[in-house]
């Protein structure tokens, strides 16, 4: 994850960002070099004409009819940073930041910005050499671009405001000085190419992706174990049934859940002689409920994928004609409706997820033994764990309510109808780590409930998740104190390693 990445604008893959979120350092293709130059020229010939260009040689928002005379141009570019920069909150955590600053940079260097070449060089150095804005995380309705947030990287690299360097928070100016680097002096357009765009917003829903596709392949090994668990049938997950209904991600899930499944002791002794006819929806209807939510994962990260290629900063430079064009690329909607649909997935990923964990404690549903302890009554077992992915789920789903649905007007109104996606995409980590610690908890609970069926076996690929957590998580005899446990099991989910032991070739967003 940490070696070299070289971003060729424009065509960087999802796995790639992901790579940058995980901390692997980046730099730019050489051959985006000429295309930033050419757009910094262009900017130079258009001011030539002497003719009023928003953003360039006018004030900005509903202040877009004052002409700004050359000689103050560059003042108005500073000015433009240092009063945009009014974020308010916690600062955004420096992974995000980074992977903000890197999709500014791939921007850039489209050309279509106007930013000169020195000020694109000294973004990418401050990547290169870890000095990370701090930003606030609110303040960004999602359009006129992420303006606050963006206005703060921008101001850092002005030498104002704040910057994270090697470990410690200081002045932006000392984090400059200290990575050997000199503040920009930022010239005509730059200050506005900086701070307009949805870098922030698709920064923060890219990571909820990345965490979502963590959390649903993890729910599939702890969704196939509480199956085993109970005793559950794997019936429901024949192709036949998927194929005739023809959902990709349905097809996808049941093939995950049968191979999941395969060559279990604990499936085989109740192939005959059960009387049960179905199992509840929580087991039953996985392929139809993860499936559902890995489609809109990915439908998703097709959005996010195009949106973080994309140049979104407004006016748009075209070298070609030496024309500056006025549009609304800084409108985050696609970005806003990308992270409603990611936080439906997460809410609906984790209440599935609690369904079972209510179905295993539940002797009369599960079979097993009440709260899943051997001595219940003296022993609570997973009574109140239960009740915390409840209340987990319950605060996903008030949390899971459409931003993209909601506006409110700004600049006077010149910006009258605006996205939200800044903060529906920063609501994700949280949903994310809500529903994970819910899977951390099934994971318990679902191992749990196979040590009851010993000596029977589940399938290798399930022992081998049961196996790792039990290497962190004893058997639960009597009561003890959970919280440790649970943070245990939360940690196997969050890392990925619970899906990966598995050795399985679980779907994901690609």
């Amino acid at each position: 994850m940490n070696a070299a990445l070289e971003l060729t604008p424009g065509a960087v893959s999802l796995a790639d960002w992901k790579r940058v979120h995980a901390g692997a350092p980046v730099s730019l293709a050489p051959s985006s070099h000429s295309v930033i130059a050419a757009g910094a020229a262009a900017v130079e010939r258009i001011l030539d004409k002497g003719e009023p260009v928003y953003g360039i040689n006018t004030g900005f928002g509903k202040l877009a009819s004052v002409r700004i005379d050359r000689s103050d141009l560059a003042t108005l570019q500073r000015n433009i940073v240092l009063s945009h920069a009014a974020g308010t909150g916690e600062p955004s955590p420096i992974a995000v930041v980074r992977l903000m600053m890197a999709l500014k940079l791939g921007s850039l260097a489209q050309g279509a910005s106007g930013i000169a070449p020195a000020t694109v060089a000294l973004l990418e150095a401050m990547l290169a050499r870890g000095v990370t804005p701090v930003v606030p995380a609110q303040g960004s309705v999602g359009a006129s671009g992420d303006l606050a947030p963006l206005s703060h990287m921008a101001a850092a690299m002005i030498g104002v405001g704040e910057a994270f360097f090697a470990g410690e928070r200081m002045s932006a100016a000392a984090a400059l000085a200290k990575a050997g680097l000199a503040p920009a002096e930022l010239g005509p357009k730059e200050g506005l190419a900086l701070l307009n765009g949805t870098q922030f917003s698709t920064a923060n829903a890219l990571a909820g992706l990345f965490a979502a596709e963590t959390l649903f392949q993890a729910a599939l090994v702890t969704g196939a174990l509480s199956t085993e668990a109970a005793r559950g049938s794997d019936a429901p997950f024949d192709p036949r049934i998927h194929l005739l209904r023809r959902q990709p991600g349905q097809v996808a899930v049941g093939d995950a859940l049968r191979a999941l499944m395969a060559g279990s002791a604990i499936r085989a002794s109740h192939l005959t002689g059960d009387p049960r006819v179905q199992d509840p929806y929580c087991l039953r209807c996985q392929p139809q409920v993860m499936g559902a939510a890995l489609d809109v994962l990915r439908q998703a990260a097709s959005t996010l994928a195009i949106e973080a290629n994309g140049v979104t900063d407004n006016p748009l430079i075209f070298p070609d004609t030496d024309e500056a064009l006025s549009g609304g690329n800084f409108h985050a909607e696609p970005v806003a409706f990308a992270a409603d649909m990611i936080a439906l997935a997460i809410c609906e990923i984790g209440s599935l997820a609690e369904r079972r964990i209510a179905m295993l404690v539940d002797p009369a549903l599960s079979g097993l033994p009440a709260f899943l302890t051997p001595r219940p009554g003296l022993n609570s077992g997973f009574m109140i764990p239960q009740v915390t992915a409840a209340a987990l789920v319950s605060e996903n789903k008030q949390r899971a309510y459409p931003a993209s649905v909601d506006s409110i007007p700004t600049s006077a109104n010149q910006e009258d109808h605006v996205s939200m996606a800044a903060h529906g995409a920063r609501r994700l980590m949280g949903m994310a780590r809500n529903a994970s610690a819910v899977i951390g908890i099934e994971a318990l609970a679902a191992a749990q409930g196979c040590d009851f069926h010993a000596p029977l076996a589940s399938s290798a690929a399930l022992e081998a998740a049961r196996a790792l957590v039990r290497a962190h998580v004893p058997h639960l005899d009597d009561d003890r104190h959970f919280h440790p446990d649970m943070e245990a099991a939360n940690a196997l989910v969050r890392s990925g390693a619970l899906a990966a032991v598995t050795g399985a070739d679980l779907p994901g967003i690609a």
